[in-house]
């Protein structure tokens, strides 16, 4: 019956922290770029334009250097990368989503240590690694995860 109660109140704890973070600035300001984003022609044509040119980076990622178009298609994704990131709505959500995934580090990171030192917890927006990437691709991006 202990534990049950004690489960009880640390779920209402939690649901009272969500209701905190989803209340706070920083998650109006993330949800104001993020609508803001979405409603930008121009930015949601910069951001299919990176995804289709996404889909040919990764063709050319089976067969690295080899592969006859290497060259250009990584010149083409950085190229428009840059101008989807130099997008002003693109940078402002980029901005706004960074604020959000510190603050839940630092709620995370304070939470994990009121229990103990030992205890992992996400930083600087990676899930728990070792290698301080969390993309999950196994090395692919070239991080060391």
């Amino acid at each position: 019956m202990i534990a049950t109660l004690e489960y009880v109140n640390i779920l209402d704890r939690s649901e009272k922290l969500g209701k905190m973070v989803m209340d706070s600035e920083v998650m109006e300001a993330y949800q104001k770029t993020r609508a803001a984003l979405e409603e930008d022609k121009e930015a949601q044509k910069l951001i299919k334009a990176f995804s289709d040119m996404k889909d040919n980076y990764n063709d050319v990622q089976r067969f690295g250097r080899y592969h006859p178009d290497y060259y250009e298609i990584m010149k083409n994704v950085r190229s428009t990368k840059r101008e989807m990131d130099m997008n002003e709505k693109v940078a402002a959500f980029k901005v706004a989503e960074r604020n959000l995934q510190k603050l839940l580090d630092e709620i995370s990171q304070y939470v994990a240590n009121s229990v103990s030192e030992q205890i992992k917890a996400p930083k600087d927006g990676a899930a728990l690694s070792d290698s301080g990437c969390g993309c999950g691709s196994g090395g692919a991006c070239g991080c060391a995860s």
